[in-house]
């Protein structure tokens, strides 16, 4: 499924680059003020925020029942997708996840087990809520404000975990997983937990799905048999067990397979493309009708996914990133004049290379894909790189793959997935610099590292590792609750449920304004380069 297909599924959401074309400028953020009708439409920061508005959303604030109005259609976007939209008199059964199921049944003659003195189940109505701070102006650092006042709504969105009551019988359940898109680390770990949670649940049937959607399609591609004694070590090592692959079959043809081999559990691990094909599934299978269901994982090691806290991967990616900095920081604080030169992760977002900068300490300059910047120029990167060289004899720089796009040369080319083939902004600085410390006479020793590809590679660190193991549970949770066309995420520290159409209008970014980023510029110290 190539990436203008997939992400048609979520046609009805603003996407980031319709919303910026709409409001005229690169990065909104906050509210629109009112025009003379008394009522204002709302501007999204590319941050992370519940408040994904509908194109044609508009809020009259002059209506004293606006904050109700606001909350009800909140609740409405966030509501989960339920077997029972599609299927109402749909049974559910005690649930088969308890206290004496820790140990797999061979079957279920003596009737499905539960355990109604185990207070582990999440209840239906448990919430958690979305945002934790309550701005007081809209001036205020990362501010994300509905009105020009910066009223406090509350916004509440599906707790994850374990229900009493399961739609699925797990005998007839046949489960399977497909990972999609670039490699990540702890993609091992998430497929480990989906397998020995479903195990517990009692599901026999569970298979993979090889390189991504692709083995939907390909008839040479068989599926892989899985079990708890054939995952139980694969978290040891980076990749995936699975395989991966970018692009793919038709939603239809995907469907039309998940028929042919009986499938009615999917779990997709990938990032917005992926999701939105997932969705994308979803919506097909209910339109025929089918008892499935579809929950997501999110991957991206580049942390730019919607209302979460994060995304598993990102910490690995850090702390490997650190390796790779400190490289750079001793060849250049060995060499005369020396500059290190890193580039790290981040197509759009600069996550990575901000959060490894604030890490290492080692940085001296960090440039992102969200914040411009010169190179050359009385302010640009280049006479603050000589400053550094005469004050402190040498300099690290830390560079988003995505940042100073304007500088190099612009392709049309795409990948699998439809993204733009990015210019190598890392190569480019490598020579400007170059260039320049020879046009001004002074000595200058440019060491250039690009570790992307080790940092993909590695297996997940303890903190993703519990990060995967609790998302692959609470896939698994969700699936047998009968949601679907949902995905799972960390946000303010509690696992949640998200609707997969909220999550993907536009990818995470970010914000020059917050203080993280700020928290950032005062650790490297460097100057504004426009």
């Amino acid at each position: 499924m190539d990436s203008a297909s997939a992400h048609a599924a979520a046609a009805t959401f603003i996407s980031w680059p319709k919303l910026g074309s709409l409001l005229g400028h690169r990065r909104p953020r906050g509210f629109a003020f009112p025009s003379p009708r008394g009522s204002v439409r709302i501007a999204r920061g590319c941050r992370a925020s519940a408040q994904i508005m509908r194109e044609s959303s508009v809020i009259d604030f002059s209506d004293q029942d606006w904050k109700v109005k606001y909350q009800r259609d909140f609740e409405r976007r966030f509501n989960l997708p339920h077997l029972t939209d599609v299927f109402p008199d749909a049974q559910s059964i005690p649930s088969t996840f308890c206290l004496r199921m820790r140990t797999p049944t061979e079957a279920f003659a003596d009737g499905y087990p539960s355990d109604e003195e185990w207070h582990g189940y999440i209840n239906n109505n448990d919430r958690v809520l979305l945002k934790v701070i309550r701005f007081s102006s809209p001036t205020s650092a990362g501010a994300e404000c509905i009105d020009p006042d910066c009223s406090w709504v509350e916004q509440w969105v599906h707790r994850a975990g374990p229900r009493e009551k399961i739609y699925f019988k797990p005998e007839e359940v046949k489960a399977a997983i497909v990972t999609c898109g670039g490699l990540c680390p702890g993609l091992n770990d998430v497929i480990r937990h989906i397998v020995i949670t479903l195990e517990i649940y009692g599901v026999k049937k569970i298979v993979g799905i090889p390189f991504g959607y692709r083995g939907f399609s390909d008839k040479d591609l068989n599926e892989i048999l899985l079990s708890r004694k054939v995952v139980q070590n694969i978290h040891l090592s980076g990749g995936s067990l699975l395989g991966v692959s970018r692009g793919g079959p038709s939603v239809s043809d995907i469907v039309d397979s998940m028929e042919e081999r009986g499938i009615n559990m999917l779990f997709v691990l990938g990032g917005n493309g992926t999701h939105a094909g997932a969705n994308a599934i979803h919506d097909e299978c209910r339109k025929r009708r089918l008892r499935v269901a579809v929950v997501g994982v999110p991957k991206t090691i580049d942390n730019d996914i919607l209302l979460m806290d994060k995304t598993f991967g990102f910490d690995t990616a850090v702390e490997e990133a650190q390796r790779a900095i400190n490289s750079a920081y001793i060849e250049a604080h060995s060499a005369y004049h020396g500059i290190g030169i890193v580039k790290l992760m981040g197509r759009s977002s600069g996550f990575i290379a901000m959060h490894a900068a604030l890490a290492s300490g080692q940085i001296d300059i960090c440039l992102i894909p969200e914040v411009p910047f010169h190179l050359h120029g009385p302010h640009g990167v280049l006479k603050h790189l000589k400053y550094l060289i005469e004050t402190k004899g040498s300099a690290v720089i830390c560079v988003a793959e995505g940042a100073g796009q304007n500088f190099v040369e612009k392709t049309n080319a795409k990948d699998a997935s439809g993204n733009i083939v990015l210019g190598d902004i890392g190569v480019h600085i490598q020579q400007e610099t170059k260039k320049y410390f020879k046009e001004i006479g002074i000595h200058g020793d440019v060491k250039y590292i690009d570790p992307t590809y080790m940092i993909r590679a590695c297996r997940a660190n303890a903190s993703d590792g519990i990060l995967c193991t609790v998302l692959g549970q609470n896939a698994v949770h969700g699936a047998f609750a009968g949601y679907s066309g949902i995905t799972v995420g960390l946000c303010n520290t509690h696992y949640v449920y998200f609707p997969i159409p909220e999550v993907i209008a536009y990818p995470r970014s970010v914000d020059p304004n917050s203080r993280m980023w700020h928290r950032c510029l005062t650790s490297t110290g460097q100057p504004d380069f426009v």
